[in-house]
């Protein structure tokens, strides 16, 4: 599934990251804890999660995540935005749930982690 049709399914915007709409993403991992994050060693993945802060730019570029879905309409901080685009990280923001936005993706064949 590419990032373009994450986008799509979950009617979501894409903040930052353009670049990125093609990419293949193989599994999703939700989560707002961001140690959890860490433990997560796939690639091709996206990370859906309610935390609109730094930390989880910095959880996503120690991990090698390329992809987050910022939940519940949370909207990046421009700090998260500056940061972002200088790691080459997408940014997307949709107004479903955590929940929703996981089981509408991994209904459209997105792989768990677990």
């Amino acid at each position: 599934m590419t990032l373009r049709e994450i986008l799509e399914l979950t009617e979501a915007t894409l903040v930052c990251g353009s670049h990125h709409t093609e990419d293949t993403i193989t599994y999703g991992f939700a989560s707002d804890l961001m140690s959890d994050v860490l433990t997560i060693l796939e690639d091709n993945i996206i990370m859906i999660t309610g935390l609109s802060s730094v930390q989880a730019i910095r959880t996503a570029e120690m991990s090698d995540i390329r992809n987050i879905l910022l939940v519940r309409n949370k909207k990046p901080s421009d700090a998260m935005i500056e940061i972002a685009e200088e790691l080459g990280i997408s940014i997307s923001s949709t107004p479903y749930s955590l929940f929703r936005a996981s089981g509408v993706l991994y209904g459209a064949g997105l792989k768990p982690v677990y």
